[in-house]
């Protein structure tokens, strides 16, 4: 019966191998280039950098500090690469920073990196921004007259 059912599936395989339309795999290894984005693409829609550092977004959670290194070493010096890893599990979060001596050196790697393969994943390259602060905590509220506040996850206590 399976042999019967997957008889016009062979038919239509047949069929179309032996037409002129050819389907290409985006990730065959016929491919030239290993990004997503052409080069024309990928350097048109890049605003400058005006720092060293970079962010590096997309990683995979068995990238380590090391691996990351080697591959932003080829372009230029680096002062530093680290990959942001969660407290508790110790594994990556999926990102990392990747700091060079000079804005040119950064720039030539935001170029040669954004949208290529480590590890199995396409990373993406970008300006690090500065670490926004956060708001200070709010006051403390004031206890009424009977010694009594209010708790916001009760309702109520003493």
């Amino acid at each position: 019966m399976a042999l019967n059912s997957s008889l016009p599936l062979r038919r239509l395989l047949r069929a179309s191998s032996s037409s002129a339309t050819q389907w290409i795999w985006p990730f065959s290894p016929s491919r030239q280039s290993s990004s997503f984005l052409s080069d024309d693409d990928s350097i048109k829609n890049l605003p400058p950098l005006t720092t060293p550092k970079l962010f590096v977004s997309g990683l995979s959670r068995l990238t380590t500090d090391e691996k990351l290194k080697d591959a932003f070493a080829s372009y230029g010096q680096l002062l530093e690469a680290k990959v942001i890893t969660d407290r508790a599990s110790g594994r990556s979060k999926g990102f990392g920073f990747v700091r060079y001596t000079t804005i040119e050196e950064a720039e030539k790697a935001r170029q040669g990196m954004n949208a290529k393969f480590l590890d199995g994943w396409v990373i993406f390259v970008d300006p690090a921004k500065a670490r926004e602060s956060k708001p200070p905590p709010p006051p403390e509220p004031e206890s009424s007259e009977a010694g009594f506040r209010t708790n916001k996850t009760i309702g109520w206590c003493g």
